[in-house]
């Protein structure tokens, strides 16, 4: 039988979330690619590149090893499919207390009227359901997904307050928003004496700075822990230009939409990437995620993994540091992108 997850190992570094009194280790593994939903289910929530439930226990495994202690998924993750892979795994092979779980709402999990977004009634089933999956009492963590423009923030916020109040959440988070409304929801949780976001994980990475023009100053400002995703830009930043193909590459209808309007800028920062990389001697995921850890507003890049070398990179990345020349060159390639995902 394998031991227990508890110890702390000697590469990796834990901070807390924000003004919370939570440790999470500096490298938090994103389990969208865990676990398949059955063919025919809601398009939303199925990959091409998933992973079965056997083949993504090698990677859970390789986090533990590792010291992660934060596992990030959601709700429409293959239709609930992540979930139940992460919790089963986490049952045999971790002690509760000892991992930091978080999963999110708002996304489409039903087709019917109140199988989406951020309303009391929607909130409330869909705690209950992703504890379900989970196999757990509680998450350590529960983001919203995305805005709801159809619920009165008010109402979002007073029924997360309740979740954290029943138990069955220890903090709430947010997810890609523009900073005002972020800071509505701060303001208003302060007003009414809620339970207020202790976390933003919004998409940033060296392809996609926007996030840095508001957002990241507020964050700062209002002591919020950043724990962004996609920030190796769904792979595009770990190899040469347009130099491998890969089924996710092939079929992520999403991520391709992000990054195809300019690829001229992009390809000028890829290639800027791979200079700094070779002068250092190790591979560009590692200098790409160190210098997003190097910012004074990151917490804990929550990063994918369906290669073993991909969670050794982002762990590794922990003790390399950039000199203010490289990470100015690093930089100077990049040029303003229209703001994206936040639908």
């Amino acid at each position: 039988m394998q031991a227990k997850f508890g110890t702390t190992p000697d590469k990796m570094d834990y901070v807390t979330l924000g003004r919370t009194g939570l440790k999470v280790s500096r490298i938090g593994l994103g389990c969208m690619t865990y676990g398949t939903a059955p063919a025919g289910d809601l398009k939303m929530g199925r990959h091409a590149w998933s992973l079965s439930e056997e083949d993504s226990q090698p990677f859970l495994r390789q986090a533990l090893d590792l010291g992660i202690n934060l596992f990030d998924t959601a709700n429409v993750y293959s239709s609930g499919a992540s979930e139940e892979v992460l919790g089963r795994f986490l049952k045999r092979n971790a002690r509760r207390e000892a991992v930091v779980v978080a999963t999110k709402v708002h996304g489409v999990m039903r087709n019917e009227p109140n199988g989406r977004g951020l309303s009391r009634k929607a909130i409330f089933h869909e705690i209950d359901e992703s504890l379900r999956r989970l196999g757990m009492d509680y998450v350590d963590l529960y983001q919203t997904h995305r805005w709801d423009y159809e619920t009165p923030i008010e109402e979002t916020l007073e029924a997360l307050h309740e979740v954290v109040k029943s138990g069955k959440a220890r903090y709430i988070g947010a997810s890609s928003m523009y900073a005002w409304q972020f800071a509505k929801a701060l303001c208003l949780a302060e007003r009414r004496s809620w339970t207020r976001f202790v976390s933003m994980q919004n998409h940033y990475n060296l392809l996609y700075r926007e996030e840095e023009r508001e957002m990241m100053a507020l964050c700062l400002a209002e002591g919020i822990g950043v724990i962004p995703w996609s920030p190796l830009a769904r792979g595009r930043r770990k190899r040469p230009w347009k130099t491998e193909i890969s089924k996710r590459s092939q079929s992520d209808q999403f991520g391709n939409g992000m990054y195809s309007r300019t690829e001229e800028s992009d390809r000028k920062v890829v290639d800027r990437l791979g200079e700094v990389a070779e002068r250092c001697g190790i591979p560009r995921a590692q200098i790409a995620l160190a210098w997003m850890l190097g910012k004074p507003f990151i917490t804990a890049p929550i990063v994918g993994a369906t290669q073993p070398h991909h969670l050794k990179d982002a762990v590794a990345a922990l003790s390399v540091r950039l000199t203010p020349e490289d990470n100015a060159s690093l930089e100077e390639p990049y040029e303003p992108h229209p703001v994206l995902g936040f639908s």
